[in-house]
């Protein structure tokens, strides 16, 4: 195992298993380490699915071992420290490694403790709070949403940014589905409170949505941000985020999307903007101070949303401005922004957004995508899934 790298990748999520597997596919393939601790990989995409009950959680995860690409050193350890001035990462277990090129792809930091009350309850059987944002909670979704019987389900979106900006409402739509469907809907009263002042990021899907809202009785309360959770007295205390005005509401079933940020060895670090992103030029996806680091995915500083389609294009902009580099040729690769959303609207119904940076949409298929397709639900939970295994991570997407 090298103490120094030709390119050197802090994460083995989507983006750095992408990142390398493109490399080490490139002719004269740099020396690639790839620094993970973790020993499972899982494709979060399909939680929204798990937690309505459409597949196990373990659909969703592999070995990590699997998909290190074949040449590139798997460094089993975490991030302690960047010293960009020397070229240098410092890991958990003291080890020093240096670097031509750095890719930060270390993801999002879930902040669960921010919720007092959250913890301890969070995903307790008969609890009814649940969250489809850890492997170790998504099972708790589909046991309230199948044991539900009737009373108020309230569903939540944070001010910060998320994985997926989607996703706190796509397992609203599949639970309301639910409960339609187990002939209780009408005793049931379904409520999404948004943080945010917008229902979608992209203005051009927000009609749909917000009409399969109104006709499917569903409240929305916007700039409204969870802040605690009383059990004992089932009980969710919630702040405006314009007035702090405090409301307290009962709830039969809480899905949590809980806030979440920049890592913390990234906000301690220099490679971060004030808010703690990985400081990156949004087209080049180079860093803004070091010309030899690049980051992508959820840790960048990129104005799209996180999310795997994202990290999709991104990915090979990243690897072509490297290699360019490597080549000494001018580096033009240019990302525009592209994101796509996959909002699963219910049991085999699904609108596919896509959009770049000026929100405008940017569609793959012949149709239009925001009407509700059952293909489009089919792409998602048996085309993307296996596109992913055997495509991007491998680096052939």
């Amino acid at each position: 195992m090298s103490d120094h790298y030709e390119v050197l990748i802090c994460g083995g999520g989507t983006a750095g298993l992408t990142v390398a597997a493109q490399l080490r596919l490139a002719d004269n393939p740099p020396t690639v380490g790839i620094i993970e601790p973790s020993d499972k990989h899982y494709y979060q995409p399909l939680w929204t699915l798990v937690g309505a009950g459409v597949f196990p959680k373990e659909e969703s995860e592999r070995n990590e071992a699997d998909f290190i690409p074949e040449g590139a050193d798997w460094i089993r350890d975490a991030v302690a420290s960047f010293d960009p001035e020397k070229c240098a990462v410092v890991l958990r277990g003291g080890r020093r490694i240096t670097y031509d090129h750095l890719v930060v792809a270390l993801g999002i930091q879930i902040n669960w403790n921010a919720i007092p009350g959250l913890k301890d309850v969070l995903g307790r059987p008969g609890t009814g709070v649940c969250s489809n944002y850890a492997f170790e909670t998504v099972g708790s979704t589909w046991e309230a949403i199948r044991n539900f019987r009737g009373g108020r389900a309230i569903f939540t979106e944070p001010t910060t940014g998320v994985k997926c900006g989607g996703a706190p409402q796509k397992i609203m739509y599949l639970a309301e589905d639910h409960f339609r469907r187990s002939g209780i809907r009408d005793k049931c009263e379904v409520m999404f409170c948004n943080a945010k002042g917008v229902h979608f990021s992209c203005p051009h899907y927000t009609p749909a949505l917000l009409d399969l809202c109104d006709r499917r009785g569903i409240e929305i309360r916007y700039k409204t941000d969870l802040v605690e959770v009383r059990h004992a007295s089932k009980e969710a205390v919630f702040r405006n985020v314009d007035t702090n005005e405090e409301t307290l509401l009962k709830y039969d079933m809480l899905h949590v999307t809980p806030p979440m940020g920049p890592l913390d060895v990234l906000k301690q670090s220099p490679l971060g903007n004030e808010a703690g992103w990985v400081d990156v030029d949004k087209h080049s996806l180079r860093h803004t101070r070091y010309d030899n680091i690049f980051a992508l995915g959820d840790c960048s500083s990129l104005p799209t949303s996180k999310t795997g389609a994202a990290i999709r294009k991104q990915a090979p902009t990243t690897v072509a401005n490297i290699l360019a580099d490597r080549a000494k040729r001018p580096a033009t690769a240019s990302y525009d922004g592209y994101t796509s959303c996959p909002v699963v609207t219910g049991y085999g119904r699904l609108i596919l957004a896509e959009f770049d940076y000026t929100k405008e949409p940017c569609e793959s298929f012949p149709f239009d995508q925001s009407k509700e397709r059952y293909s489009m639900y089919a792409l998602k939970a048996y085309g993307l899934p296996r596109m992913y295994w055997h495509g991007m991570l491998k680096g052939r997407l």
